[in-house]
């Protein structure tokens, strides 16, 4: 995991503020069920073979009014 430093200052996927981004260029599992630390994860294609991820908290993503479920 290589944690990239030109990332913008809210998600660019769902324009809420982030935790924490990493970029992954080979395999990854996503598992958010019951997780005590964030609530949802963005996923957004970059240069090359990878993907960057947005990890946002729970506190940074309930009451958006964005469809998750509280």
């Amino acid at each position: 995991m290589d944690l990239p430093a030109d990332t913008p200052a809210r998600c660019p996927v769902c324009e809420t503020a982030y935790d924490s981004v990493s970029v992954h260029d080979s395999g990854l599992m996503v598992n958010l069920l019951d997780n005590p630390r964030y609530r949802r994860v963005c996923f957004e294609p970059v240069e090359g073979p990878a993907v960057r991820f947005y990890h946002h908290t729970h506190e940074q993503v309930i009451g958006r009014g964005d469809g998750e479920r509280d």
